[in-house]
């Protein structure tokens, strides 16, 4: 396909020393570095898929980069967000990676967008950009940068990750299948974990990115076979790639012939689902929790249950607490009793809440869930107990 970006800008004589390793390929050159150098990229996360994809395209050259990100760098983070050191803990990502990009090319201009991508300010934020590049762990956010990315013509570069697996396409429905093609309907709420309860392998990441990167910059300079109406599935504990075809959908309600979807709507309702793990215990019902704190208070007088599973347990534990993983959960209900008081535990409270209606469903009422999990508990009762 011909480049994304049609007029190169004029490379100066530091950038020409700077892309030399480009210039020198007939694929890129000049025209292509200077394509580059006028592209605008729009990066909506900076954790795990967003540091490499920051740095690598930032050293490319890329002219722009956006950053959307609210979060904040997390001790956990560091095991796979490269682009934010030990120093950056407790700082807002957006501004650690603009301190790296800076150092690695202060050519690229770096855009902050210090807020969550939601649907009353994401077409504001994508139209002045050429590329989305979509970093995101949740299943609202891909369906919103999805339908923006739709509605106003701009390619959307897709990466997912989970555990030792990634997932690596390009959305672009001008000339090819949307991300809604491929995935009409979100998955039931609870059935994919996040990788904050389920962990992500920490070279993953750059994996994927890197992909992503990769094509990115085939898009911006028009070389090679972008990867539009297929999709790369990447297994690393087998290193095995295997290319799916993905075919557009004439019914998408999106990008098909008739699209019923013509403007953005609650992701969130649609998936049933919040846009991040931070909202996640915020969202459980507010009846059925209990703070580590009030847990702390009767914690000789209830049942503790921790439904995580038994590798999590050897990592960290609340004294006296009981190991159900929650998929044994329905073949050792027989193991509880329904007439005793009993607090359910995970990491963060997203898995003891699905335990939670699980066994309401089979007739318990006298149920807890405890609101941020062991994690919360650790940092608010009991600091000897590790956070992960």
């Amino acid at each position: 396909m011909e480049p994304l970006i049609a007029e190169p800008a004029t490379l100066t004589k530091d950038e020409i020393a700077r892309y030399s390793r480009h210039l020198i390929m007939p694929n890129i050159g000049v025209e292509g570095q200077g394509r580059l150098k006028n592209a605008k990229i729009l990066l909506v996360g900076t954790g795990g898929l967003g540091s490499p994809l920051a740095m690598y395209l930032a050293a490319a050259g890329v002219g722009t980069l956006g950053l959307v990100d609210f979060d904040t760098v997390d001790e956990s983070n560091l095991q796979r967000q490269v682009i934010h050191g030990t120093k950056d803990i407790g700082k807002r990502k957006v501004l650690s990676a603009q301190e790296t990009i800076n150092d690695l090319n202060p050519d690229t201009e770096v855009r902050i967008h210090e807020t969550s991508l939601r649907s009353d300010n994401a077409l504001g934020i994508i139209e002045d950009y050429d590329i989305v590049i979509d970093g995101t762990d949740n299943f609202p956010t891909r369906y919103l940068v999805n339908d923006a990315c739709v509605l106003l013509g701009k390619p959307n570069v897709y990466g997912s990750i989970f555990r030792f697996d990634g997932q690596l396409s390009v959305f672009y429905a001008d000339e090819g299948p949307c991300y809604r093609c491929m995935f009409p309907e979100p998955p039931p709420p609870g059935m994919v974990p996040s990788c904050a309860e389920g962990g992500v392998f920490g070279v993953i990441p750059g994996t994927i990115g890197a992909g992503q990167a990769t094509e990115a910059i085939k898009l911006i300079t028009g070389n090679g076979d972008p990867l539009i109406g297929r999709m790369q599935l990447y297994d690393a504990l087998e290193a095995r790639w295997q290319t799916i075809k993905v075919n557009k959908d004439p019914e998408c309600p999106v990008c098909g012939k008739n699209p019923t979807v013509t403007e953005l709507i609650d992701y969130e309702a649609f998936c049933g689902m919040p846009a991040n793990d931070h909202e996640a215990a915020d969202a459980l019902d507010g009846e059925v929790q209990i703070t580590p704190r009030e847990l702390e208070e009767v914690r000789d007088r209830v049942r503790v249950i921790d439904v995580r599973e038994p590798h999590e347990y050897q990592i960290s534990s609340i004294p006296g607490a009981e190991l159900i993983p929650l998929g044994e959960l329905p073949q050792r209900m027989q193991e509880l009793d329904s007439s005793e008081d009993i607090v359910l535990h995970c990491k963060s409270g997203a898995r003891s809440m699905e335990a939670l209606e699980l066994l309401q469903g089979a007739g318990f009422r006298k149920l807890k869930n405890l609101q941020g999990g062991i994690n919360a508990y650790a940092k608010q009762v009991d600091d000897s107990i590790p956070v992960y």
